[in-house]
């Protein structure tokens, strides 16, 4: 193959740092402890993910969050055993993403990067609440993305 000098252009490397991460919101609450333990118990553990991400004023920087919601109830009855609710944020700096693969990147990549942060403080929260560690499964927030992009174009098709 015959070369004719002139080099293809190169996109910039992205850049991505995390600033900071922090808990905006929790609470955590031991139903079965105010109701008193009555009888076997056998946890039912529901997690419902939610994402968001918005601009900050500083150039480049970006926050996301992951709002998470875990219940528990007792699978011999409607008893709930615990309730955790965690806003769970990072601030991120990203440089170089395509303004069309923004969205994607934020609502991806930075809960992936947050994601083993946020399993440790519910494991943590849920041993120091009085129950064994919830130790979550990975979320593939790929899939979280297309299944909300699915949903969206489902309430945008106009009902036949």
């Amino acid at each position: 193959m015959a070369d004719n000098g002139a080099a293809q252009p190169q996109a910039p490397a992205i850049k991505m740092n995390i600033l900071n991460q922090f808990i905006r919101d929790m609470s955590f609450e031991n139903i079965l402890a105010q109701k008193g333990a009555q009888g076997e118990v056998q946890p039912d553990v529901n997690v419902q993910v939610n994402l968001d991400a918005k601009k900050r004023s500083a150039e480049h920087q970006y926050e996301v969050a992951i709002k998470l919601q875990v219940t528990s109830d007792n699978k011999s009855g409607d008893d709930k055993l615990f309730i955790l609710e965690l806003d769970y944020v990072g601030l991120f700096h990203i440089e170089n993403v395509p303004e069309d693969q923004l969205h994607p990147f934020l609502l991806i990549e930075c809960p992936r990067l947050l994601f083993p942060f946020l399993r440790r403080i519910v494991s943590d929260v849920t041993r120091d609440g009085g129950f064994p560690p919830l130790n979550l499964e990975n979320i593939d927030f790929m899939q979280l993305y297309r299944n909300e992009l699915a949903r969206r174009a489902q309430a945008e098709a106009p009902a036949n």
